[in-house]
């Protein structure tokens, strides 16, 4: 079966030159860190991990952070191959990090990569313009991530934003759900509150006819995702993060046509995500088949 990772990264998608670190090699993951407790527990019992979260923030941000260091274009080709991964989605978070063009240029050594284009609203660029050139060189969706850059999804620029990406009518990808990526004195880079769902249902009822992907299921806020999101058409949803159970709930609320498996690797590791896929579609190999490959074909064309 061919699987198709709906969300990950590559490059230093949290400081400047992230892109820098994509062709280097031999740089090491670790096996062991804060969040692989989660992962090893296929991320059951939620609200127990949410208050691990909470209590050792500084220390699982700690571990994001060096997880991001670690998106190689060498790393990630292992992890896929390992997984038996065919495609993955490769997220810019913000382009003055890691740019279209670099994941291009990665594309170009490794046809696995799916590159989406994203944006940095700090400069005075013609969207139209940008986009145009974006799809045209292999963009297969938007990605918008309100938290780290720090732009509201009811911010009147992110509907310009949108409103120039839907022509092309590939998907708009955004963060969902409160997360953090800073502690101490870098806690300003970041604005965690707009990762709250009502935001996310603001944007999505004022486009309905953009297709939109709520990235993570909402993390811990997946309940808000399907009690504000569930009810909207143009809404899909992918797994990283979520357990069986929450993955069978999204299935019920959103349909099976519209769930996504996705790793959202580094920051996650693609096997424990494909674990929880599968035992959440029960020995069901067309949902199976559904979500882990024809769902995100048919969204990104």
């Amino acid at each position: 079966m061919k699987i198709i990772d709906a969300h990950s990264h590559l490059g230093d998608n949290q400081y400047p030159h992230g892109e820098d670190i994509i062709e280097q090699t031999g740089i090491k993951q670790k096996t062991i860190d804060s969040i692989a407790i989660a992962e090893t527990l296929q991320f059951k019992f939620s609200r127990f991990n949410h208050l691990l979260y909470k209590m050792f923030k500084p220390i699982v941000v700690r571990d994001t952070i060096n997880r991001c260091k670690t998106a190689t274009r060498e790393n990630m080709r292992q992890s896929m191959d390992k997984a038996g991964v065919s495609y993955t989605v490769c997220l810019p978070i913000s382009l003055n990090f890691v740019s279209f063009d670099a994941l291009v240029a990665a594309k170009e050594k490794d046809p696995g990569i799916i590159p989406f284009t994203s944006v940095d609203h700090t400069k005075d660029d013609d969207y139209n313009q940008v986009y145009a050139s974006h799809v045209k060189a292999g963009a297969k969706g938007l990605k918008l991530h309100p938290i780290l850059q720090k732009l509201s999804l009811t911010d009147k620029k992110t509907f310009n934003i949108v409103e120039a990406f839907a022509p092309y009518e590939l998907p708009v990808l955004f963060h969902c759900g409160i997360t953090y990526y800073y502690v101490g004195k870098e806690k300003q880079k970041q604005t965690p509150e707009y990762g709250s769902i009502h935001y996310a249902e603001t944007l999505v009822k004022s486009f309905p006819k953009v297709n939109f992907i709520a990235g993570h299921s909402g993390a811990y806020q997946v309940r808000d995702v399907i009690n504000l999101l569930g009810k909207y058409k143009n809404v899909w949803v992918d797994t990283s993060f979520q357990s069986a159970s929450c993955i069978r709930k999204l299935i019920r609320t959103f349909g099976p046509e519209k769930v996504l498996y996705a790793s959202d690797w580094p920051y996650g590791r693609r096997i424990p995500a494909i674990m929880a896929a599968k035992s959440a579609c029960r020995g069901d190999t067309h949902l199976e088949k559904a979500i882990f490959h024809d769902n995100a074909a048919k969204l990104l064309k």
